[in-house]
């Protein structure tokens, strides 16, 4: 994601997946949680309250209203405990804003809901509209919080072990269990963290804010998500964007392998499309196989101090040097968070193949520096382990990976692009099958705008056409040369976005047609 750093081992903001369920018609699943307020079950309400305050602080919270949303934590049974999720109404610029605000659905799932504040306002989301942000449960500022810190002080550590090394897998589950038995010990309900309960949560947002109609923007795990909701609760959404398409239908974890795939292939056509790319880079598909096998065969172990990987610091400006260990499987791992960015991407692979490793190891580096307890890992594996994991096994995971790359190594192969040990974790968590509730596609005449980039290497730019067909009012929009989370990224997507709000039906796409992928580095031969 163009602002999250994405841990060594263990995935800040993964999605993905493969096998498709029959058509069902919309309307409630089955297990889908029944609305608040019904006998027995206390509705929800929001409470107004102080905004959060985060360790950088966030302009735009200093202007907006504040509280809570109490809502049933497991809506399935009555006499449940009640949780607390995060809400924020940020106004509108504009001195006469559209009555139809922008609820806003993050990433992950598990990412920090109200990071994403400044890239929304920059985008624009609250020019013409108040704009609302809530914390999906279990996330930052919630309560409870599903954060685990005993994950984050593995993924510190992770950077000096192989990706896939026995020891690596042995302490993350070791922290993975510190992190359940601890969540469980204090009451939390794992199996009430999932998408079904995500969507009603928001359901009840609209209803408690007694607001008539109102607009839905999502991205990656969000896009899931809004798909989800618009398809339980369809009442009171005017329209629906979703950007970084990860198709509830769809979303398994072998799927990982072919998103990962079409974003790469995707990454070096372009640059094969760019003469002076052409000829500086001329086989990047074989350049990549060679430095994946050639560093799962011999890992280099480096001494690095830790810098920002998102803005290319070279980490000389102080910090103690970690050991770093660089495989295969942490190669591709890097390239799928974008670390280093597509543009230098190819001079990265190039300089690594003749003896420079200073890009990625730097990258790989940055690991070792986390922000301990943010991130909501036990939201991560309760969806993962009860909405993608279930129906396919280890092995079609090592299948869909030899589909995407003939001739890795297996041991790369075997594990999930940026969810390495996903099912081992979720033997450890716990949490009951719902493939059936979730895989279900999402049918709708509610005007849709989904949008794609080609360089997605998470969310395959071709998975969202499959959503657009099912939208009967929708409008497809795919940005050349843009990674995962297209709109802070790309001004024509934002103002895509704008005039799509304006005008659901309707939009303005024309600035589409004359994107171009920005030029890749060029290093000396």
């Amino acid at each position: 994601m163009p602002k999250h750093s994405v841990p060594a081992v263990t995935a800040a903001a993964a999605l993905a997946c493969l096998a498709a369920f029959g058509p069902v018609p919309a309307g409630a699943a089955p297990g889908a949680p029944q609305p608040a307020g019904q006998p027995g079950r206390a509705a929800a309400r929001f409470v107004p309250g102080a905004c959060p305050e985060p360790p950088e602080p966030i302009e735009a919270l200093s202007t907006a209203r504040c509280g809570y949303l109490e809502v049933p934590e497991n809506r399935s049974g009555p006499g449940g405990r009640t949780i607390e999720l995060a809400v924020a109404r940020i106004p509108a610029l504009s001195a006469k804003p559209a009555a139809d605000p922008v609820v806003f659905m993050a990433g992950g799932p598990g990412a920090d809901t109200f990071d994403d504040i400044p890239f929304l306002i920059g985008s624009g989301l609250n020019r013409d509209r108040e704009l609302i942000v809530m914390a999906q449960r279990g996330n930052l500022y919630d309560r409870p919080n599903l954060a685990c810190p005993e994950v984050d002080r593995f993924n510190e550590q992770s950077v000096g072990l192989g990706y896939d090394a026995r020891q690596a897998k042995q302490l993350y589950l070791k922290a993975v269990k510190e992190c359940r038995d601890r969540l469980t010990a204090d009451g939390t309900d794992l199996s009430a963290y999932n998408s079904t309960e995500n969507a009603a949560d928001f359901a009840d947002l609209r209803t408690a804010l007694a607001i008539p109609q109102w607009n839905v923007y999502g991205y990656s795990y969000g896009s899931n998500l809004a798909l989800t909701y618009l398809r339980l609760h369809p009442e009171g959404i005017r329209a629906v964007a979703i950007d970084s398409v990860a198709p509830s239908q769809f979303v398994t974890l072998p799927w990982t392998w072919g998103s990962t795939s079409e974003g790469i292939r995707n990454i070096f056509a372009a640059c094969a499309a760019q003469p002076a790319c052409k000829d500086r880079y001329p086989d990047l598909p074989g350049l990549l196989t060679e430095q994946v096998r050639k560093l799962e065969a011999h890992p280099l172990t480096l001494n690095v101090t830790p810098g920002d990987a998102e803005d290319g610091k070279d980490g000389k400006d102080g910090g103690k040097p970690v050991r770093t260990v660089l495989d295969g499987g942490a190669l591709l791992n890097l390239i799928v968070a974008f670390t280093p960015r597509p543009k230098d991407m190819p001079a990265a692979l190039a300089e690594l193949a003749d003896g420079n490793p200073e890009r990625f190891a730097q990258a790989r580096a940055a690991g070792s520096v986390q922000k301990t307890g943010v991130f909501a890992h036990g939201l991560t594996n309760s969806i993962a382990c009860s909405e993608w994991a279930p129906g396919y096994t280890e092995s079609d995971v090592l299948k869909a990976g030899q589909k995407a790359y003939p001739g890795w190594p297996e041991t790369v192969l075997a594990q999930p692009p940026q969810l390495p040990f996903q099912y081992p974790v979720c033997g450890v968590w716990e949490v009951p099958d719902r493939a059936e509730i979730q895989r279900v596609p999402t049918f709708s005449s509610v005007p849709a705008l989904v949008v794609a980039g080609t360089f997605d290497v998470k969310t395959g730019a071709s998975w969202a056409k499959d959503v657009a067909r099912n939208l009967s009012r929708s409008t497809f929009v795919q940005i050349p040369g843009i990674g995962h989370w297209v709109v802070p990224q790309s001004p024509c997507a934002q103002s895509v976005l704008a005039s799509f709000l304006a005008r659901p039906t309707a939009p303005d796409t024309g600035c589409v047609d004359g994107v171009e992928p920005q030029p890749f580095t060029i290093v000396p031969k």
